[in-house]
């Protein structure tokens, strides 16, 4: 083989230099399988199995993105639908207690009414009582002075319940 390798190297000196460079590379190759493509290929099945762990961990991270804004968004309608809900309530209470309120005031206007309509009724009863007391006692003066004479407590008393008889008996009439 060395003869051959002499043969071309002396006919033809490219032939040579190929063939010691397809050789060299032949070996190389060789080389390079046996000891260096295992190890490359670890290598770059561990590069591809971390971006497909990458891939698959982005994936997740946008799927629970979305999941977490889908639940952010719900529970943003539950907070816009209880506030809804406290506001109504809040008015329905207001409502209620101008209602009470109101009722309330018009039961003690018509106590207070009721109560002073009483009292007028009573001081005017007072008033006429007191009235006719001086009324009587003024006209038992007077028909005292005509008369010129002192009446008796039961005459006295007689005339006072007759001219009382009599105003009550005017003041109906009016």
């Amino acid at each position: 083989m060395l003869n051959q390798l002499a043969i071309a190297e002396v006919g033809n000196p490219m032939l040579g230099n190929i063939i010691v460079v397809s050789g060299s590379f032949l070996i190389l190759m060789f080389l390079l399988k046996h000891f260096a493509w295992g190890p490359i290929s670890d290598i770059l099945k561990k590069r591809e199995d971390k971006i497909a762990n990458d891939l698959d961990s982005a994936e997740k991270s946008r799927i629970n993105s979305a999941k977490m804004e889908q639940e952010r968004e719900q529970q943003l309608l539950a907070s816009r639908s209880d506030a809804a809900d406290i506001i109504k309530n809040a008015k329905e209470s207001g409502e209620l207690s101008r209602q009470n309120i109101l009722k309330e005031t018009q039961e003690e206007v018509a106590r207070l009414k009721s109560k002073a309509q009483t009292d007028i009724m009573l001081e005017r009863d007072t008033a006429l009582n007191s009235v006719k007391d001086d009324v009587a006692d003024l006209s038992l003066q007077i028909a005292a002075k005509i008369l010129n004479k002192e009446l008796s407590p039961e005459m006295h008393e007689s005339l006072i319940n007759q001219y009382i008889e009599g105003l009550g008996s005017s003041n109906e009439t009016r």
